[in-house]
């Protein structure tokens, strides 16, 4: 049986339910994180928690508890559980409202924390390698909606996933108006070319990844020369290596973008070493569950 965070309550997932006119529903009107507990540790959740609540204040959200209250409140959900492996969301939503785009009329947010298994992909996909396409829907710019926002409005990452799995393969990588690559639909991307590795900057149009930031680091550590810099498909096409990572994810390599084999069509060395360290990490560091 699973327990959800409704609240300030426990519930189970069977009565874990929110107003209709909840404007998070009615409008994708709050903001949420992805957090992966791992081997009892859950991971960079001070840095989540800072996102969740930049989030919610550049879209002028209150949220009704403290960071200290949600980090406790996301402990002992993950606790309630019973889990040292999980993938955690919480959400923050505007709360119920009057029907209406205005938001001030809404009583008060709506906070819920969800924690369900960590579906780890198949290790076949680590160990080969996933195809992907360029996909046609676009990332908006942060003139327009910022995707440094992590709002729960996702349906431009659904159409491009859409997409993807239309054409067969298992990820989109997403071009921002000017036709620079900016993500894939819930990951950050790098890509290798002649012992550098880059990656979008954040001014593309993408989510500024908690995992992004902690590869960087991972790579720079390394020895490895990176540039945050703009690229295009070509660049991905040519490139030596490709390889996302996120929350859920981890680290995964795209060997194959429109039907075009990168480097050799396996995963490089750099990925292998990267999610390697990056795995390390998760193990040590965290905070503690039990």
């Amino acid at each position: 049986m699973n327990y959800v965070f409704l609240d300030g309550e426990f519930v189970t997932e069977e009565k874990a339910m929110i107003s209709v006119y909840d404007h998070g529903f009615l409008y994708g009107d709050g903001v949420f994180e992805g957090i992966r507990a791992y081997n009892g540790l859950i991971f960079k959740l001070d840095e989540h928690i800072d996102r969740l609540y930049d989030s919610a204040k550049a879209i002028s959200l209150n949220i009704s508890m403290t960071k200290a209250e949600i980090k406790k409140a996301i402990i002992e959900t993950v606790r309630k559980n019973e889990l040292k492996n999980a993938y955690i969301r919480p959400v923050v939503s505007r709360g119920k409202g009057a029907m209406g785009l205005n938001p001030v009329n809404c009583e008060k947010p709506t906070v819920v924390i969800i924690v369900t298994k960590i579906k780890v992909l198949d290790e076949k996909v680590y160990s080969e390698g996933l195809k992907a396409i360029v996909t046609s829907t676009r990332r908006s710019m942060p003139h327009m909606l910022n995707p440094r926002l992590k709002t729960c409005n996702y349906l431009v990452n659904i159409l491009a996933k859409l997409e993807a799995t239309n054409a067969g393969v298992s990820e989109a990588v997403m071009l921002n108006t000017n036709g620079y690559v900016t993500e894939g639909t819930a990951d950050n991307i790098f890509i290798v070319k002649n012992n550098t590795v880059y990656t979008p900057p954040c001014y593309a149009g993408i989510l500024k990844g908690i995992t992004r930031d902690t590869l960087i680091n991972i790579l720079k550590e390394s020895g490895l020369k990176l540039k945050e810099e703009l690229f295009t498909p070509f660049e991905v096409y040519t490139a030596d290596e490709c390889f996302i990572t996120g929350t859920a994810v981890g680290l995964a390599s795209i060997v194959n973008l429109d039907g075009r084999e990168i480097a050799d069509g396996k995963p490089g060395p750099v990925a292998s070493m990267a999610r390697k360290k990056l795995e390390e990490l998760m193990a040590q560091e965290g905070a503690k569950i039990y």
